[in-house]
């Protein structure tokens, strides 16, 4: 049986960061940290508590984040998949049909992280945790 690759993250879109991140906070309790420019504006979302090293205590459960909505990218939800290896996931996004968009970044105590548009025109992104 192929492994199967967990969704470990989601995203969203936002015009308004803080309005965003008030109106989660405020209608479903999450909490939420927002990051600077050398993160690129990026707010991330805990929808679960999470143990020492970050991840959710409850099994299936996720965390996620909200991103600049720009007019040159797909600014629809999407899902962030665990992968073991990131450059072999992008090889096999592409050899299915997918297309990349643009090389893996390293973000800091993350990991590896690359977007890509899958088959049907849905962003999707691939992460190779540092912490595997």
């Amino acid at each position: 049986m192929k492994k199967m690759n967990q969704v470990v993250h989601f995203e969203m879109p936002a015009i308004d960061r803080k309005r965003m991140a008030d109106f989660y906070s405020n209608v479903f309790g999450w909490e939420t940290l927002m990051y600077g420019e050398e993160m690129g504006n990026y707010v991330t979302v805990s929808t679960t508590e999470v143990d020492e090293q970050g991840r959710p205590k409850m099994p299936g459960a996720i965390n996620g984040g909200f991103y600049q909505r720009r007019a040159d990218q797909n600014d629809c939800p999407s899902v962030v998949i665990a992968v073991d290896n990131v450059h072999e996931s992008m090889k096999m996004v592409v050899e299915a049909g997918g297309k990349l968009l643009g090389e893996p970044v390293d973000i800091p105590a993350v990991g590896a992280y690359v977007s890509f548009i899958d088959t049907e025109g849905n962003r999707v992104s691939l992460l190779q945790p540092s912490m595997l």
